[in-house]
């Protein structure tokens, strides 16, 4: 359901600023109201079937870790045993307490004029050991969000797993390093396709799938933190082969539920089920044939890893070429299972790197050595703007562009949803909340990468939804609470209030028809 009223900005900053306990804060000065005026790109110009939406995931955003029955994942037992590895030593404990108030969350949303809400759901609220029994009181709580979702006019779009496996398995079995993991996924994906998929149309297996294999079995920065003893102090792993045998198994997890979900539930539930895979773009350093290679190389790596398999059954020429005999074989049938497991592909897209072609300088592999590029985040050239308080992410809009036409022309003009894209800001608690919320370079940001967009479905690309990165700050990974992604501002000194930064209301006008 649309809000037509521009008078509803009133309503949306009363509602925006009530406490979880009902008890409403201060009213905001009207003064404190970004005053930008309705511009003529708006969503208007997208198709009217065209789903604009907001994201959240589970363990950075419910909290509640220890309520209600939720059992133990792999980030729980990270944060709490490699506190050192957290930049402010914390845990996704408190998240931004989704669990409790998701209600009011989902209400913003909706007043915001959202078509759609993403979360996933944590896997071990609802089995605490990965299996077996069932946790009852985790499968009501996404039976209520869910509804309310539904009930505030949104349409939910739930990934079904966002790199918080059960502990339980991981202690078992190894996790991803193990086959046993695929039948446990499928498993757990029915139980879910079963009892919420009479309500839920849009289905996402994996949540970026190489930040996991490489950022938890490379470099030991994600949990499970595994690596190679001469990538990082990590107390176990293998940097040359745990990525690609991890990667290989969530590969045949996702193609086990999604043929599950096309053979069992499609027909009768209608809905739609794919994968969301990450990447920059790369651009040659320079004009060389080499560097040109590299970024080719890159973006095979980054993206073909888990788009091509899915997509052609089997992993990029490169990669093959390059990790030889460590990057594992699909069967026959695992391949044709690949190739028809998709409706749909999830992209994640934040920024855009420069590469340059690189000789190893030592014998130990690991995933960037086996790309031989160099990776630049250097801002000349690119002609962007003030770049973030994050290294990595320059603000680079063209690159979304860029990136549409290649997934285009290389993977059939399947539907595509961009299902993350935005960014962060520094937390400062000493500046005030009215002065933090005047994010006008998070609105520069989503504004240049709509019209690129906008340029890209002109184009012929085959784009269906986008999704703003994120609904509200949270925790965010090793990052922990140091950086602010959220398009809500949330008040970790004042009992998680919630405010809307100005990107918010910027987001509300656009979608004002």
């Amino acid at each position: 359901m649309k809000t037509q009223s521009a008078s509803l900005l009133c309503l949306f900053l009363s509602l925006a600023i009530l406490l979880a306990s009902g008890t409403a804060a201060s009213a905001t000065p009207r003064s404190a109201v970004p005053s930008h005026h309705v511009s003529t790109f708006n969503r208007s110009l997208f198709p009217s079937t065209f789903l604009f939406g907001i994201g959240s995931s589970a363990y950075q955003a419910e909290g509640a870790a220890s309520v209600d029955g939720r059992g133990p994942s792999i980030w729980d037992t990270y944060t709490r045993q490699h506190t050192e590895k957290i930049w402010d030593h914390s845990t996704g404990d408190m998240g931004a307490d989704f669990y409790h108030r998701y209600k009011g969350d989902i209400k913003i949303a909706k007043e915001i004029g959202l078509d759609s809400f993403r979360f996933s759901i944590s896997w071990s609220r609802i089995f605490p050991k990965g299996k077996g029994a069932v946790n009852p009181l985790g499968v009501k709580f996404y039976n209520n969000v869910i509804d309310e979702i539904l009930a505030n006019g949104l349409k939910p779009f739930v990934t079904l797993f966002h790199w918080d496996f059960p502990q339980a398995l991981e202690d078992e079995y190894g996790g991803f390093r193990s086959p046993k993991v695929v039948a446990d996924f499928r498993g757990y994906a029915n139980f879910c396709f079963k009892t919420f998929g009479d309500r839920v149309k849009y289905w996402v297996t994996l949540n970026e799938p190489l930040s996991f294999s490489l950022n938890g079995y490379n470099g030991g920065t994600f949990a499970p933190g595994r690596c190679s003893k001469y990538v990082a102090n990590c107390s176990a792993g293998d940097s040359s082969t745990e990525p690609y045998i991890v990667g290989h198994y969530l590969l045949l997890a996702h193609e086990s539920a999604a043929t599950l979900y096309k053979t069992k539930y499609q027909a009768r539930q209608k809905g739609q089920i794919g994968i969301t895979n990450p990447t920059h773009y790369f651009l040659p350093k320079s004009q060389s044939a080499a560097d040109y290679k590299a970024a080719s190389r890159a973006l095979d790596f980054f993206f073909g890893w888990y788009s091509d398999p899915v997509f052609y059954g089997d992993y990029p020429e490169s990669m093959k070429s390059s990790v030889g005999s460590r990057l594992p074989k699909f069967t026959k049938a695992e391949s044709e299972g690949l190739k028809n497991s998709i409706d749909f592909l999830g992209v994640n897209y934040y920024t855009t790197y420069y590469a340059e072609h690189a000789e190893p300088v030592s014998a130990n592999r690991t995933f960037y050595t086996d790309i031989l590029a160099s990776l630049s985040t250097e801002r000349n050239g690119l002609h962007v703007g003030t770049p973030t308080d994050l290294n990595w992410l320059v603000i680079f809009p063209k690159g979304i562009h860029l990136l549409m036409a290649h997934i285009k022309d290389k993977y059939k003009n399947l539907p595509i949803y961009i299902t993350e894209n935005g960014m962060a800001e520094s937390r400062n608690d000493s500046i005030p909340v009215n002065e933090a919320r005047k994010d006008s370079i998070r609105i520069r940001y989503h504004d240049g990468h709509l019209k690129f967009l906008l340029q890209a479905i002109k184009e012929g690309v085959n784009l269906k939804g986008y999704y703003a990165w994120s609904f509200s700050d949270s925790f965010e990974w090793d990052a922990g609470y140091t950086v602010r992604f959220g398009l809500i501002y949330v008040d970790y000194k004042n009992n998680l209030k919630r405010y809307p930064k100005f990107s918010a209301f910027w987001l509300q006008k656009f979608l004002l028809k």
